[in-house]
């Protein structure tokens, strides 16, 4: 249960984290000289193991669903054991949404120049 919650809270943490320490180095840090370079390096960094740690919740979830061994798409059935496929079924797509959402939001960090 806990695997459908993962991706998705990575996602949040990574946007409240990136844009976070963004506002923190423009209202703080941004006048004492240091480079705008280490807070994109800083959170080009954070942002690959996020996408890292999502990719393997993503591969878990995948070799939960079972559809390779299974090849059963759906699980239609009320018994136990489909509705851990569904679960992983869910966190895989979650993850999906999560990896392209952390993409998304690090794209900003890619062109980021000033705080201006």
């Amino acid at each position: 249960m806990w695997r459908i919650t993962l991706a998705p809270t990575a996602w949040a943490v990574h946007f409240v984290v990136s844009y976070g320490a963004t506002a923190f180095y423009c209202a703080k840090l941004a006048q004492t000289g240091l480079p705008i370079t280490a807070l994109r390096l800083g959170l080009g960094a954070f942002s690959l193991v996020v996408l890292g740690f999502i990719a393997w919740i993503g591969w878990r979830s995948f070799r939960q669903w079972d559809v390779r061994r299974t090849g059963d798409f759906l699980n239609a059935s009320g018994h136990a054991e489909d509705r851990h496929q569904f679960l992983g079924h869910a966190a895989f797509l979650l993850s999906i949404i999560s990896f392209i959402g952390v993409v998304f939001v690090s794209m900003p960090f890619v062109v980021l120049s000033s705080c201006l």
